[in-house]
């Protein structure tokens, strides 16, 4: 099914989102829009920096997302407008180039430009963005912004593209006209997200499952930590170079095709290990043992042991703190704040690190609870670090999908 035959239900939040989303569009270019589309944030339970290495995820999508509307053009311009920065933008159809100036609009065009080499018959446009996934927070605004503007031209233009070639279509334009070499985790959590389930993903295969992960008893906290990220200019890259440098040299060593991480399991990690190259050794021990941790964190959701599936966050985040080295003091700061609230499961940096969020769970308290654990995180990171978190809670949501209000 394609995304412009998922309808998404309005409920008063959104539809408060929706009234306003319209109200700037008409604002700016003098009519109604016709289409109204939404795609969500994500976090990615555990699952770090496994997507590209061909490994495990398991993410859900989030209920803040990025919302378009707009309307067609007689010619082939694009026509973007985004309130929140006070942006706009243009671009054409028949030459699509990357915005300098505006680099929030490289998502939309670089997407645009992959459905016209997918030879789908795109229609200009003028839309307005608007969005509730915080920026460089490490929730997918980014991929969120892909997914919606393809869900959008789907909607718009009349086109069918089936969910899993809309999640890699828009990994590409992120990959190759953005300049961010990232995994497809998630471009498909965003597309193919369920309301009340995770998603257990192979990034290999791109086989998946969704599970059920609406226990009453638990909550998902996020906590913004205030430090941005940007990694097109973050030692995101050189992680990933380092890992394929990694898997080439573990080929020789094991004497077997090693195409990514993925294709080493632990005892064989062990064997040889010692003769790798720090810091790929670290690399390679994370990657390895996060991919188990996802595996075993499946099975511990689908058979209700949240104590243990809290265990293995704690263990994520230490993994990727020590060994791929992508954490920083405030996200350590936030997680241990996390865990050290009343009915604390677990907590761990989510995202690919250098900044962003941390995700806790939470068990057995009522909203009272919830949001007094909240404001006690809040008030002791910004006392301990000046800066101003965003802490909330989330259920999984939905994936993306036109919005009829």
């Amino acid at each position: 099914m394609s995304q412009q035959g998922k309808n998404i239900a309005v409920g008063n939040d959104l539809k408060q989102r929706v009234e306003e989303i319209h109200r700037m569009f008409r604002d700016e270019f003098g009519a109604d829009p016709e289409v109204t589309v939404q795609a969500p944030g994500r976090v990615n339970l555990i699952g770090g920096h496994t997507d590209y290495n061909d490994g495990f995820v398991f993410p859900i999508a989030i209920e803040r997302g990025v919302m378009i509307c707009g309307r067609r053009r007689a010619d082939r311009r694009l026509l973007m407008h985004q309130p929140a920065i006070g942006g706009s933008a243009e671009g054409s159809l028949d030459r699509i180039e990357r915005d300098a100036a505006h680099p929030w609009a490289n998502y939309i065009l670089g997407v645009a430009r992959e459905l016209l080499t997918l030879g789908h018959s795109l229609c200009g446009a003028e839309l307005t963005v608007a969005g509730t996934v915080p920026i460089a927070a490490g929730l997918s605004s980014s991929a969120a912004m892909e997914v919606a503007t393809a869900t959008f031209f789907e909607a718009l233009c009349g086109l069918e593209i089936e969910p899993v070639e809309v999640a890699r279509l828009c990994q590409r334009a992120e990959n190759h006209f953005v300049g961010m070499n990232c995994g497809i985790l998630d471009q498909f959590i965003s597309t193919l997200g369920t309301e009340g389930h995770a998603l257990m993903l192979d990034c290999r295969s791109l086989e998946y499952r969704h599970v059920p992960f609406d226990d009453p008893r638990l909550r998902v906290v996020v906590a913004d930590t205030g430090v941005p990220r940007a990694l097109v200019s973050s030692p995101y890259n050189t992680r990933r170079a380092e890992c394929e440098q990694a898997a080439r040299l573990l080929e020789t060593l094991l004497g077997k095709p090693v195409k990514a991480l993925r294709d080493v399991s632990l005892d064989e990690l062990r064997t040889v290990e010692a003769e790798l190259p720090e810091p790929l050794r670290l690399r390679c021990r994370h990657v390895v043992t996060e991919n188990a941790r996802v595996l075993e964190g499946v099975t511990a959701v689908e058979r209700g042991d949240l104590k243990r599936f809290g265990t293995l966050f704690n263990e994520s985040h230490a993994s990727l703190r020590d060994n791929y080295e992508v954490s920083c003091d405030e996200l350590n700061l936030m997680a241990d704040l996390l865990r050290g609230q009343d009915g604390a499961l677990g907590a761990r940096m989510s995202g690919a690190g250098f900044g962003g969020c941390a995700v806790g769970l939470l068990q057995g308290l009522d909203e009272e609870g919830i949001e007094t654990a909240c404001r006690r995180v809040a008030t002791r990171y910004r006392e301990r670090t000046g800066l101003e978190p965003n802490v909330f809670t989330t259920q999984a949501a939905s994936g993306a999908g036109v919005v009829n209000p």
